[in-house]
């Protein structure tokens, strides 16, 4: 299947899904509730609120409330078509219908986040047997030191550090 395919039969899905609820709900079905659901399908990874409010004005010309971006995120992660993560203090979003199960790695210098494929991870949760519980999903996040923040700290010790040598290397270096 096509990657253009994929997303649209995901999308196809989702608005069944927002269709369905809203629907057996009595709620209205309003423009700016698929907006942003197109919005959020059509970014790749995480995202804020602001990031995604701008896409919405800049892309969709679309502009809409903080508070209906922030209510409509809440039906989108009731209906488990998003998911919510804090990392690094910052809250961010992605949708999730079509991958529920994944890991982050996260840098504690810097906070950037990656996304990591682990099938050995996936296998064990899947084998994993809990009592009186349905697994849906998971979300793992590793925490560690990017390998670009590791090679500053290594610049910044090595600066640091006192030239270690002879008495002989010390008189050449200072003349």
């Amino acid at each position: 299947m096509k990657t253009s395919d994929k997303k649209d039969s995901v999308w196809q899905a989702v608005e069944r899904i927002l269709d369905s609820y809203l629907e057996m709900n009595n709620h209205r079905k309003t423009p700016e509730r698929y907006t942003i659901l197109k919005a959020v399908y059509s970014t790749d990874g995480h995202f804020t609120l602001d990031e995604l409010g701008a896409k919405l004005a800049n892309e969709y010309r679309f502009p809409v409330s903080r508070a209906t971006l922030y209510n409509t995120l809440n039906l989108f992660m009731e209906l488990r078509l998003v998911i919510r993560h804090r990392f690094h203090g910052t809250t961010k979003y992605e949708a999730c219908y079509a991958d529920n199960n994944h890991c982050h790695q996260i840098c504690t210098v810097c906070g950037k986040v990656t996304e990591v494929r682990s099938p050995e991870i996936s296998q064990a949760i899947n084998e994993m047997h809990l009592k009186r519980f349905r697994k849906d999903g998971y979300s793992l996040y590793i925490y560690g030191i990017c390998s670009t923040c590791q090679a500053a700290i290594t610049r910044q010790k090595n600066k640091a550090a006192p030239h270690k040598g002879t008495e002989k290397e010390k008189e050449k270096h200072k003349n």
